[in-house]
Protein backbone atom coordinates (compact mmCIF):
# COMPACT_ATOMS: atom_id res chain seq x y z
CA UNK A 1 0.00 0.00 0.00
CA UNK A 2 1.55 3.04 -1.11
CA UNK A 3 1.30 6.11 1.84
CA UNK A 4 1.32 9.79 2.47
CA UNK A 5 4.27 10.07 5.11
CA UNK A 6 3.33 13.73 7.41
CA UNK A 7 7.47 14.07 8.21
CA UNK A 8 6.43 14.95 11.61
CA UNK A 9 9.06 13.28 13.86
CA UNK A 10 8.13 10.62 15.67
CA UNK A 11 4.32 10.13 13.81
CA UNK A 12 4.69 8.69 10.61
CA UNK A 13 5.86 5.13 13.04
CA UNK A 14 2.02 5.46 14.75
CA UNK A 15 0.53 4.66 11.46
CA UNK A 16 2.75 1.94 10.05
CA UNK A 17 4.77 4.53 8.27
CA UNK A 18 2.37 7.19 6.96
CA UNK A 19 -1.54 7.45 6.04
CA UNK A 20 -2.97 5.30 3.24
CA UNK A 21 -3.22 7.39 0.21
CA UNK A 22 -6.33 8.88 -0.42
CA UNK A 23 -7.51 8.67 3.19
CA UNK A 24 -9.40 11.17 4.64
CA UNK A 25 -8.28 12.32 8.41
CA UNK A 26 -9.93 13.27 11.39
CA UNK A 27 -7.82 15.54 13.13
CA UNK A 28 -9.82 16.76 16.52
CA UNK A 29 -9.72 18.17 19.45
CA UNK A 30 -10.22 21.32 21.99
CA UNK A 31 -9.00 24.56 21.24
CA UNK A 32 -5.90 25.07 21.87
CA UNK A 33 -4.16 21.57 21.39
CA UNK A 34 -2.17 22.13 17.87
CA UNK A 35 -4.41 20.69 15.43
CA UNK A 36 -3.52 23.59 12.72
CA UNK A 37 -0.05 23.12 13.57
CA UNK A 38 -0.21 19.16 13.00
CA UNK A 39 -2.11 19.94 9.81
CA UNK A 40 0.17 22.91 8.38
CA UNK A 41 3.37 20.94 9.51
CA UNK A 42 1.79 17.95 6.88
CA UNK A 43 1.11 20.03 4.01
CA UNK A 44 4.20 21.78 4.56
CA UNK A 45 6.44 18.69 4.72
CA UNK A 46 4.50 17.04 1.62
CA UNK A 47 5.69 20.24 -0.19
CA UNK A 48 8.93 20.71 1.31
CA UNK A 49 10.07 17.05 1.76
CA UNK A 50 8.08 15.38 -0.65
CA UNK A 51 7.58 16.93 -3.94
CA UNK A 52 4.00 17.08 -3.16
CA UNK A 53 1.66 19.74 -4.25
CA UNK A 54 -0.62 20.90 -1.46
CA UNK A 55 -3.35 22.62 -0.68
CA UNK A 56 -4.53 24.69 2.97
CA UNK A 57 -7.90 25.96 3.22
CA UNK A 58 -8.47 28.30 6.47
CA UNK A 59 -11.93 29.62 6.96
CA UNK A 60 -10.65 31.18 10.59
CA UNK A 61 -7.27 33.04 9.50
CA UNK A 62 -5.99 35.26 7.01
CA UNK A 63 -3.47 34.31 4.90
CA UNK A 64 -1.05 36.68 6.39
CA UNK A 65 -1.26 35.25 10.07
CA UNK A 66 -0.68 31.90 8.87
CA UNK A 67 2.58 32.63 7.08
CA UNK A 68 4.23 34.80 10.19
CA UNK A 69 2.67 31.43 12.45
CA UNK A 70 5.15 29.03 9.99
CA UNK A 71 8.17 31.50 10.00
CA UNK A 72 8.20 31.12 14.21
CA UNK A 73 9.21 27.35 13.14
CA UNK A 74 11.43 28.45 9.76
CA UNK A 75 9.07 27.02 6.99
CA UNK A 76 8.70 29.93 4.48
CA UNK A 77 5.91 29.06 3.20
CA UNK A 78 6.34 31.95 0.42
CA UNK A 79 8.82 29.92 -1.88
CA UNK A 80 6.58 26.88 -1.74
CA UNK A 81 3.67 29.10 -2.67
CA UNK A 82 6.28 30.89 -5.60
CA UNK A 83 7.32 27.77 -7.00
CA UNK A 84 3.45 26.43 -6.91
CA UNK A 85 4.02 23.66 -4.50
CA UNK A 86 2.24 25.02 -2.02
CA UNK A 87 -1.86 26.82 -2.03
CA UNK A 88 -2.98 28.24 0.19
CA UNK A 89 -6.13 29.69 1.04
CA UNK A 90 -8.26 32.11 3.16
CA UNK A 91 -11.68 31.95 3.11
CA UNK A 92 -13.84 34.50 5.59
CA UNK A 93 -17.16 32.94 6.48
CA UNK A 94 -19.44 35.45 4.64
CA UNK A 95 -17.73 34.55 1.53
CA UNK A 96 -18.44 31.00 1.71
CA UNK A 97 -21.24 30.27 -0.86
CA UNK A 98 -22.56 26.95 -2.45
CA UNK A 99 -19.95 26.53 -4.99
CA UNK A 100 -17.19 26.67 -2.39
CA UNK A 101 -16.79 23.15 -2.37
CA UNK A 102 -17.04 22.78 -6.02
CA UNK A 103 -14.32 25.78 -6.53
CA UNK A 104 -11.65 23.63 -3.80
CA UNK A 105 -12.18 20.30 -5.93
CA UNK A 106 -11.99 21.83 -8.98
CA UNK A 107 -8.85 24.03 -8.68
CA UNK A 108 -7.45 20.67 -6.79
CA UNK A 109 -7.80 18.44 -9.75
CA UNK A 110 -6.44 21.03 -12.17
CA UNK A 111 -3.20 21.66 -9.97
CA UNK A 112 -2.71 18.17 -9.95
CA UNK A 113 -2.54 18.03 -5.60
CA UNK A 114 -1.66 15.48 -3.92
CA UNK A 115 -2.53 16.98 -0.13
CA UNK A 116 -5.72 18.80 1.37
CA UNK A 117 -6.25 20.42 4.57
CA UNK A 118 -9.75 22.39 5.41
CA UNK A 119 -9.38 24.14 8.91
CA UNK A 120 -11.90 23.92 9.94
CA UNK A 121 -14.51 21.16 8.94
CA UNK A 122 -16.46 22.97 11.73
CA UNK A 123 -16.17 26.15 10.48
CA UNK A 124 -17.31 25.19 7.14
CA UNK A 125 -20.14 22.76 7.71
CA UNK A 126 -21.89 25.36 10.01
CA UNK A 127 -21.69 28.18 7.47
CA UNK A 128 -22.05 26.31 4.01
CA UNK A 129 -25.33 27.54 2.76
CA UNK A 130 -27.49 24.69 1.47
CA UNK A 131 -31.03 26.21 1.68
CA UNK A 132 -31.04 26.52 -2.20
CA UNK A 133 -33.59 25.24 -4.97
CA UNK A 134 -33.57 21.72 -5.69
CA UNK A 135 -32.46 22.45 -9.24
CA UNK A 136 -29.00 23.69 -7.19
CA UNK A 137 -25.91 22.13 -8.27
CA UNK A 138 -25.02 21.76 -5.03
CA UNK A 139 -27.95 20.94 -2.89
CA UNK A 140 -29.17 18.43 -6.18
CA UNK A 141 -25.66 16.59 -5.85
CA UNK A 142 -26.92 15.94 -2.26
CA UNK A 143 -30.97 15.07 -2.52
CA UNK A 144 -32.16 14.25 -6.02
CA UNK A 145 -35.70 15.30 -6.88
CA UNK A 146 -36.39 11.43 -6.27
CA UNK A 147 -35.41 11.44 -2.89
CA UNK A 148 -38.44 11.03 -0.91
CA UNK A 149 -38.02 12.34 3.10
CA UNK A 150 -40.12 12.19 6.35
CA UNK A 151 -40.89 15.53 7.29
CA UNK A 152 -39.17 18.20 8.54
CA UNK A 153 -36.37 18.04 6.69
CA UNK A 154 -33.86 19.56 9.60
CA UNK A 155 -30.84 21.65 9.60
CA UNK A 156 -29.44 18.55 11.66
CA UNK A 157 -30.20 16.85 8.94
CA UNK A 158 -28.78 18.80 5.53
CA UNK A 159 -25.74 19.59 7.38
CA UNK A 160 -24.94 15.92 8.11
CA UNK A 161 -25.72 15.12 4.54
CA UNK A 162 -23.57 18.17 3.67
CA UNK A 163 -20.58 16.10 5.39
CA UNK A 164 -21.25 12.78 4.01
CA UNK A 165 -21.01 14.41 0.48
CA UNK A 166 -17.90 16.42 1.04
CA UNK A 167 -15.81 13.35 2.45
CA UNK A 168 -17.70 11.59 -0.51
CA UNK A 169 -16.28 13.64 -2.54
CA UNK A 170 -12.84 14.01 -1.32
CA UNK A 171 -12.03 10.14 -1.38
CA UNK A 172 -13.39 10.07 -5.01
CA UNK A 173 -11.02 12.91 -5.78
CA UNK A 174 -7.94 10.60 -4.35
CA UNK A 175 -6.46 12.77 -2.84
CA UNK A 176 -5.16 12.58 1.38
CA UNK A 177 -6.90 15.07 3.35
CA UNK A 178 -6.78 16.31 6.66
CA UNK A 179 -10.17 17.67 8.33
CA UNK A 180 -9.82 19.43 11.47
CA UNK A 181 -12.58 19.20 13.36
CA UNK A 182 -13.24 21.28 17.25
CA UNK A 183 -14.97 19.46 19.91
CA UNK A 184 -16.22 20.80 23.27
CA UNK A 185 -14.79 19.39 26.71
CA UNK A 186 -17.54 17.41 27.75
CA UNK A 187 -18.51 16.29 24.53
CA UNK A 188 -18.95 11.79 23.94
CA UNK A 189 -18.35 12.70 19.86
CA UNK A 190 -15.22 13.67 18.08
CA UNK A 191 -16.74 16.07 15.87
CA UNK A 192 -18.73 18.35 16.04
CA UNK A 193 -21.34 17.52 13.42
CA UNK A 194 -21.18 13.57 15.24
CA UNK A 195 -20.80 12.12 12.04
CA UNK A 196 -17.37 12.64 10.43
CA UNK A 197 -15.67 10.28 12.55
CA UNK A 198 -17.56 7.41 10.90
CA UNK A 199 -17.17 8.28 7.53
CA UNK A 200 -13.53 9.44 8.14
CA UNK A 201 -10.88 6.58 7.29
CA UNK A 202 -8.63 7.73 10.69
CA UNK A 203 -8.97 10.15 13.52
CA UNK A 204 -6.29 11.71 15.11
CA UNK A 205 -7.15 13.02 18.27
CA UNK A 206 -5.29 15.92 20.64
CA UNK A 207 -5.51 16.56 23.48
CA UNK A 208 -4.19 19.60 26.10
CA UNK A 209 -3.77 19.15 29.94
CA UNK A 210 -1.63 21.88 31.65
CA UNK A 211 -0.16 19.44 34.20
CA UNK A 212 2.78 21.49 35.42
CA UNK A 213 5.14 18.61 33.91
CA UNK A 214 7.43 19.17 30.39
CA UNK A 215 4.19 18.46 28.03
CA UNK A 216 1.25 19.29 28.05
CA UNK A 217 -0.14 18.22 25.12
CA UNK A 218 -0.64 14.79 23.91
CA UNK A 219 -1.61 12.77 20.62
CA UNK A 220 -3.81 9.45 20.25
CA UNK A 221 -4.69 7.58 16.62
CA UNK A 222 -8.24 6.51 17.60
CA UNK A 223 -8.22 4.62 14.47
CA UNK A 224 -6.34 4.46 10.88
CA UNK A 225 -8.32 2.14 8.35
CA UNK A 226 -5.92 -0.56 6.87
CA UNK A 227 -2.99 -0.54 8.60
CA UNK A 228 -1.95 -1.43 11.78
CA UNK A 229 -1.59 1.92 14.39
CA UNK A 230 -0.17 2.64 17.82
CA UNK A 231 -2.86 2.81 19.95
CA UNK A 232 -1.10 4.93 23.23
CA UNK A 233 -1.63 8.37 24.05
CA UNK A 234 1.61 9.78 22.84
CA UNK A 235 3.43 13.42 24.63
CA UNK A 236 3.28 16.34 21.73
CA UNK A 237 6.30 18.62 22.09
CA UNK A 238 6.16 22.38 20.29
CA UNK A 239 9.55 22.43 19.16
CA UNK A 240 11.54 25.31 17.29
CA UNK A 241 10.42 23.49 14.23
CA UNK A 242 7.32 22.49 15.01
CA UNK A 243 5.73 19.28 16.30
CA UNK A 244 7.26 16.68 17.88
CA UNK A 245 5.83 13.06 18.85
CA UNK A 246 7.56 11.60 21.66
CA UNK A 247 7.45 8.10 23.05
CA UNK A 248 5.71 7.27 26.11
CA UNK A 249 8.92 5.94 27.84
Amino acid sequence: MKKTKTGIPGFDKLVDGGFPNGSVILVCGTPGTAKSLFSMQFSYNGSKMYDETSMYISFEQSKEDMVNQAKQFGWHLEELIAKGKLILRSIPVEDINHLTFEQIVQEAKEKKVKRIVIDSLSTFSINAPVYYAIYDLFLRDMITQDSVFSPPITEEFLLKRFIYYLIGKLKKLGVTSILISEIGNDSSFLSRDTVSEFMSDGIIQMFFESMGGQYSRSLLVRKMRHVKNDEDIHPVEISSKGLVIHDIK
